[in-house]
Order: C-alpha cells, then structure tokens, then sequence
C-alpha cells in the first residue's frame, strides 16, 4: 500500500534528514551555548537515530517519556489503540493505522529537541521551510502584484465579477497545496512559475468543485449579518512557504471584497509534517514580504501586519491539531477548540493531512458522501481544499474514481488532482 511505501521509505528519509541538520548546526549550537550546546546535539541525534531503528525494525509503539502538556492524550491513544477490537494487539510501525504512526513520528522529533535543552526551541525544518518560500519568489510575486491589482477597482466590480475573483484565489490557494516538504521528503517542492496563468488548464483535475457553494454561503452571510453579527471565516492551514502566501491573499481578498469581516488562522503548536505552518512561520513569512524590496510584496505584507494589528486577522494554534486523533473526536478531547469553530460562518480546512482526519483516513468508497465521511464533524459548514497525495477519496460521482484508476494508478498520490469540498451543517 502506498502507506507502507511512506513508512518504510519516506518516513526513514525524514529522520535522516533531520538528523543531517542538527548536524549541520552544530557550530552555531556551540557558538551560541557552548559545550553545552554541542552535549543537547549530541543526546538529541541518538534519540533520533535510535527512534530510525525503531521505525525501520518494525519495533513496537512505546510510550512518549516527557513531560509535556499531550504526553498523556498520546499515551492514553496509544492504549487505545492497544485495545482495538480487530488490532493486533502490540501496535508497531508497520502493524498501526498509518495516520497514527506517521504523526506519532513527528512528536517524537519534537520530543528529542524539547527534552534538550537550550536547544529546545530549533525548528529542524525551518529551513526548509524558509528555502521554499525563497525558491517560490516569482509565483509569490506574480500573486502580490495581481492581487495588489485588483484591489485598486476592487469597489467597482460586480457580483458576478467578484464570484470569479473569489474562484480564482480559491484556486489559488487549493493548488498550493502541491508545495509540501513532506510529500517530497524535503526535497524541493517550490512553486516556480505564476499560479494564475496555468488555471484555466487545471480545472478539469478538480474532482469534487464545490466552489459555488462556499460563494453562494458568503453571500449570504454577508446579506444577514447584523451591526451585531461579524462574518467569520476559519482557515485551518496547512504548508508554509507559497501556499501560505496563496491563503493570506485569499483572507485579505475576503476582507476588501467584505465577504467576510475577520478571518482566523490555526497553525500548529509544534513543527510538525516537515513543512506545516507554525505561528513563527505565520509571523515571519509576514515579516518577509514587508521587508522585501518589491512593491507589491511588500505592500502586502505591510497591510497584513495591520490586519493582525487591528485584530481582523488572528492567528491561533491549538495542542488538538498535533494528535493523533481524527476530527471526529475533537467535540470530546478538545471541546474548547470545537466550541471556538462553532463560531465560524466558514472553515476552510487546508491539504491532505486534514482531509485524511476529516475523513478518519479510510478505504472509503469513492462515492460515500462526504458528510457521511466526516462521522458528526460539524461544527460549522466547511470546505476542504486539498489536493491528492495519500489513497483515501470521498464524495465522487459513482464511477469517477475507477474510471481515473483505470488509466492512472497513481491518482490518488501523485498530487495532480484536487477537490473543494463542502459539507453544510444539516
């Protein structure tokens, strides 16, 4: 199964990586706390090369050892997980939903570094992270320079006008999923060449388009919203680098064409997934584009800064996203985090990894609808932007899936096609 590839393959790459920076980093480790710098790299390397052995010998899932504040929500799923019906008993790498071990890998990453201090704080992947968004230049200012554009006749166009504007960000945005450091194992996944040019081409490899109803729900929010009542949009993210720039630019389109009056962004607590937006990623992409010596770039990042100022844009993380859990059970482990999404007119939920808790990560058939698929996660109506890379697939037309399968077999993980999904609070 392609989860098997991507724990006996891809997941091996990523530790070995990561083992590579922190040498790499070893200087300036020294530079900065000295010899005990240096002892920190050392301890936090063999915990990563002795967690590579676990995962490459198929040893079994054990328990996280720190102190820190989920420690026991993992520990408690891990009995869980132990105690499953149909499982096997002893969870272990290849013998665990492939979900649950891949993100049990990447909190066990955070753990090496938290657990060794003064190093606690590096982001292993930050630069990889900040590689893509410097190799993704040109897209991030074509994108900048055509939306700094339309922003100047923003006012003049009309309804009709203004649903294409909203279609193409959307595009936009869905399309920039394809920039993922974990999908590439940290190989180069930069955005090269302007997104708006290619969009018209792209549109026939979007399985699921339900890109009329996210407009036809804002515009309707926007006709009975009270002086009393903001519309609300959530943007749960995904990547870093370009496809973060493609949000903003979709949030600040939002506000200027007052489809929406704020808009929240929820990134994750800890690095996490290679190249997943952290809120020090969020505030220094911002950063970037405000100081870069591009007009249009850094107009935008100098309005972006305002809107977090004025408190229009909020950016938020929250422990939940870094589980191991679907979204299914969040009303039950995180209830605060589900009553504060009960309050949004709309989410957005970013890529592949939150399709895959969306959906609980099944051999769903194709053609179970979506709402079926999202097992009572429905705290307010939402779209799934997400572009395919893992084999799990709701919603299609009966007939679709295997009809693509017939003449690609790679699909569903290869990243060429995507889906704008939504699903209403029934």
């Amino acid at each position: 199964s392609f989860a098997y590839f991507t724990i006996k393959d891809r997941l091996p790459q990523i530790l070995t990586r990561v083992i590579d920076t922190l040498h790499r980093h070893k200087n300036e480790f020294f530079e900065e706390h000295g010899e005990k710098g240096v002892e920190a790299e050392k301890r936090a390397i063999s915990f990563l090369s002795k967690l590579r052995n676990e995962l490459q010998t198929d040893k079994p899932v054990t328990p996280l050892e720190d102190e820190l504040p989920d420690a026991a929500l993992w520990n408690q799923y891990l009995d869980y997980q132990r105690n499953l019906p149909n499982g096997s008993g002893e969870p272990s790498w290849f013998q665990s939903p492939w979900l649950y071990v891949e993100c049990y890998m990447y909190r066990r990453i955070h753990a090496a570094l938290a657990q060794n201090p003064p190093i606690d704080n590096f982001d292993v992947f930050k630069e990889g992270k900040a590689q893509n968004f410097f190799e993704s230049q040109e897209a991030v200012i074509a994108l900048c320079t055509y939306f700094q554009e339309l922003l100047k006749n923003i006012k003049d166009l009309d309804e009709k006008q203004l649903q294409e504007e909203l279609f193409k960000l959307l595009q936009v945005s869905l399309w920039g999923n394809k920039c993922d450091l974990s999908f590439s194992a940290g190989q180069d996944s930069s955005q090269k060449s302007s997104p708006l040019q290619s969009l018209e081409n792209m549109v026939p490899y979007i399985l699921v388009n339900d890109m009329e109803k996210v407009w036809s729900l804002l515009v309707n929010a926007k006709k009975n919203r009270t002086e009393r009542s903001n519309v609300r949009v959530d943007i749960i993210l995904d990547n870093a680098g370009f496809e973060l720039v493609s949000d903003l630019v979709l949030a600040d389109f939002l506000l200027s064409s007052k489809l929406a009056d704020e808009v929240y962004f929820h990134g994750k607590s800890i690095p996490w997934y290679v190249s997943d937006t952290t809120k020090h990623d969020f505030n220094w992409t911002i950063k970037q584009l405000g100081s870069a010596n591009h007009m249009w770039m850094s107009r935008c990042g100098i309005n972006w800064e305002g809107n977090l100022k004025k408190g229009v844009w909020v950016f938020c993380d929250h422990m939940f996203w870094t589980l191991p859990h679907d979204f299914s059970s969040m009303s039950e482990v995180a209830p605060d985090l589900y009553a504060e999404l009960q309050k949004s007119n709309l989410l957005l939920f970013k890529g592949d990894l939150n399709y895959r808790k969306l959906t609980g990560d099944r051999k769903w058939e194709y053609s179970v609808p979506f709402h079926q698929a999202l097992n009572k996660f429905h705290p307010a109506p939402l779209c799934s932007l997400r572009t395919l890379k893992s084999d799990t697939q709701v919603g299609l037309k009966p007939g679709q899936g295997e009809q693509i399968q017939a003449s690609e077999a790679e699909w569903m993980v290869s990243g060429k096609y995507g889906v704008v999904q939504f699903d209403a609070v029934l």
